[in-house]
């Protein structure tokens, strides 16, 4: 039976979870924001943009990879999500659009939460056992980066800088599962990745900015301000140019430059949109970041073919 009284401020009011899932199930759905699937497209497309760049000439990515891959994103963003309520636990009550989170709300209790993050760090090792040792030990690794983000904001005003280097470690391990290496390319995508994650993030985080300061938590939108629009810019610049030279050491084609700068008018829309005392705006601005990841996506796999002659 849907409850609209406990749809989350930040989902649509037609999300499928509170539409259709059952009642017993949906707090631990919302625990890993499967009523707000935004998160889980950002975290897997600097997977399948790597999966993509690392994929042999004139050949499209390995859809295998593209479903393992979505399906370790789809419960390691909940794993994620799930600390991430646990370590708030005692904020999200005092802010609006997260008080209605199924542990402050009492939908859950800790114990429950504990419980269904294991479940999910569980899948999530089953889907990377199926790849090389080396993607094993690389995965692995950012288990550091992912259990650090959620305490970030306690003490810098960075915390977006965590998320990134959390949520773009995918450019890293999309193509080490692809080749058992990495090299140049992935590294300078996942540095790219970091700038990407950074930009919308501090978007996103203008929504909380007054109840942060409540609270006393951090965030680039209160360290940025009214400034936030030439740091934006500078943000994508650099995810803009590392995806160009990413392409070039990995000696994509023609038609990558090309779709390309679909993507930059993408980015360049959204600097010129921004309006941070606009939350419905800012929410916005930050779920279109998918279509700019899949712009990106087209332009690599397009990359792939030589330009087709006359």
């Amino acid at each position: 039976m849907r409850r609209p009284d406990r749809i989350i401020a930040d989902a649509s009011k037609q999300n499928w979870v509170d539409l259709y899932a059952p009642e017993g199930v949906q707090p631990y759905m919302k625990l890993s924001r499967l009523d707000r699937p935004i998160g889980t497209w950002l975290l897997l497309l600097p997977c399948l943009w790597s999966i993509a760049l690392a994929a042999p000439a004139r050949e499209l990515p390995d859809l295998w990879l593209f479903i393992l891959f979505a399906i370790g994103a789809l419960v390691m963003r909940g794993a994620g999500c799930t600390l991430n309520d646990i370590a708030d636990r005692n904020f999200d009550g005092k802010v609006e659009r997260t008080r209605k989170r199924p542990i402050p709300s009492g939908q859950v209790t800790l114990l429950q939460a504990f419980i269904w993050l294991i479940i999910q760090c569980l899948i999530g090792l089953l889907v990377l056992l199926q790849f090389n040792f080396f993607a094993i030990a690389l995965g692995a690794a950012s288990l550091i980066l992912v259990a650090i983000y959620p305490f970030a904001k306690r003490f810098t005003y960075w915390p977006q800088f965590f998320l990134g280097l959390a949520f773009n470690y995918g450019a890293l391990l999309g193509w080490a599962a692809v080749t058992g290496e990495l090299s140049l390319a992935p590294v300078v995508m996942y540095l790219g990745g970091i700038a990407w994650t950074l930009g919308y993030d501090t978007i996103y985080a203008h929504q909380d900015k007054e109840d942060d300061i409540l609270i006393g938590v951090k965030s680039t939108a209160l360290k940025f301000g009214a400034k936030t629009r030439p740091w934006l810019a500078g943000f994508y610049v650099v995810i803009f140019a590392c995806l160009l030279v990413s392409g070039s050491l990995a000696g994509l084609t023609l038609p990558f430059y090309i779709v390309m700068a679909g993507a930059g008018a993408h980015l360049l829309w959204q600097i010129k949109t921004l309006d941070i005392d606009d939350p419905d705006l800012c929410l916005l601005l930050f779920k279109s970041n998918k279509v700019f990841g899949l712009i990106v996506l087209v332009a690599i796999m397009a990359g792939k073919f030589p330009v087709p002659s006359l």
